[in-house]
């Protein structure tokens, strides 16, 4: 007996949604967890703030964390696509040309937030915040802006992806994930490596692992939630991915490792051992490692094993391991996202 052929699936199938949902739930965990984690640990210089700014400021910064990873994953998947993809797979890029617009947008907005946010805990506690207050803050800040030059770069984006979705391939791709590069920039050198001694070297790790990361996730996401549902596409997007990742694997784990050992070392005090088990900011650095060890294990359980049977356009469990990655990068960028508000004390 002749065994049926598997039939095509449509290019307007509608998209996974479970990879977008397990990174922002992840996330939001790890957020949560984060600040139990530091919710003794005082921040010096900074007067008292209320519950809301406490909370909302590190979930404004996931937010833009997650907005960025989600821009980045669409702008980047007809580059992973490359040249030679059939027609059919126009819904596929214009769904990506839309969450471009989308997650840019959400990018915005998350940092104007974020803007108000810090505003109000740069303030005096016991007055309102004004539009005084929020000019000030940005006058006097670099974080202040910082947050305005992402903000623009992220609009920027939104806007090319507008004209992207009018205009089709016309509009080159490395341009959308050009400005969203631009926009992840501004913010790492208003965090720990603004203060750093070694400024001008830790500002670029830092830039180097939060490209790197948000590349690996973003294109992660975006091609199981997209493309996995069609297995001629993602026989040629995987692969390409996986090349990305295994460099951004790279550059993450050397930047974050560095990165986190630089402030150990020049902290006066504080010593590597017993401090990363010993204080907020270590416990978190490890829950990153931890993460990302994690995450690497599975991603080459992805390349090795399930990789050429994807190539060969075969049913695989693909989307379930890649779910199951992105929680667990979505809970290393909610570690991170308080991370980069712990001072190591």
């Amino acid at each position: 007996m002749s065994r049926q052929a598997t039939p095509p699936t449509s290019s307007t199938s509608p998209p996974h949604l479970g990879p977008l949902v397990a990174v922002v739930t992840a996330a939001s965990a790890g957020v949560l967890v984060g600040l139990a984690l530091t919710a003794t640990t005082p921040v010096a210089g900074i007067a008292h703030v209320g519950t809301a700014v406490r909370v909302g400021l590190p979930i404004a910064r996931v937010a833009i964390d997650l907005a960025a990873v989600f821009a980045t994953g669409f702008a980047l998947l007809p580059l992973l696509a490359g040249g030679r993809t059939p027609a059919s797979s126009a819904p596929v890029f214009a769904k990506a040309r839309l969450g471009v617009v989308a997650s840019a947008l959400v990018w915005a907005a998350a940092a104007l937030a974020s803007l108000v946010l810090q505003a109000a805990e740069y303030r005096p506690a016991d007055t309102a915040l004004s539009f005084a207050d929020l000019t000030s803050y940005v006058s006097t800040v670099a974080a202040g802006k910082a947050l305005l030059v992402v903000a623009g770069f992220a609009l920027s984006q939104a806007l090319i992806g507008l004209a992207a979705i009018r205009l089709g391939p016309r509009v080159p791709p490395e341009l959308v994930v050009g400005c969203g590069l631009f926009a992840l920039l501004p913010l790492p050198v208003t965090g720990h490596a603004g203060d750093s001694h070694l400024a001008e070297y830790a500002m670029v790790l830092v830039e180097l692992h939060i490209v790197s990361v948000v590349a690996w996730t973003g294109g992660l996401a975006v091609t199981v939630a997209l493309v996995a549902r069609h297995r001629g596409l993602l026989a040629v997007v995987l692969p390409r991915f996986s090349r990305l990742a295994t460099i951004c694997l790279g550059v993450a784990a050397a930047t974050g490792l560095l990165n986190g050992i630089a402030e150990f070392v020049q902290h006066p005090t504080v010593r590597l051992w017993p401090g990363l088990v010993t204080t907020a900011y270590g416990q978190l650095l490890l829950a990153k490692v931890v993460a990302l060890a994690a995450v690497a294990a599975l991603g080459g359980y992805l390349r090795w094993k399930l990789m050429p049977g994807v190539v060969r356009h075969r049913r695989t469990a693909l989307v379930t391991f890649a779910v199951v990655e992105l929680a667990i990068m979505g809970l290393a960028f909610g570690f991170a996202a308080v991370l980069s508000r712990t001072p190591l004390v």
